[in-house]
């Protein structure tokens, strides 16, 4: 799997803010080629993290501060964003 600045800097971003046990972030894009937003480099991507400081929040406030920490991002840089919570 190539590695994308899209997703150094979504990676970068997660550490940063949550310092997170596990953080994979994949590029999905391909499989919404076609799709309006879709654009070279990367438009649509998965995150699947492990956070301490996420743990004892809802889902619904876990994404939020997720969302938070990408929110300059979001239309243009990234278009769709599917976050799975692992547990702590």
């Amino acid at each position: 799997m190539t590695t994308t600045p899209r997703m150094l800097c979504i990676t970068e971003r997660l550490t940063q803010a949550f310092s997170p046990t596990y953080l994979e972030v994949v590029d999905e894009s391909d499989a919404h080629h076609g799709h309006a937003g879709h654009h070279a480099g990367g438009s649509h991507f998965k995150v699947e993290i492990t956070a301490p400081m996420l743990a004892p929040l809802t889902r619904v406030e876990a994404h939020r501060k997720i969302y938070a920490v990408l929110a300059d991002l979001i239309p243009h840089e990234i278009h769709a964003l599917r976050i799975i919570l692992r547990p702590f």
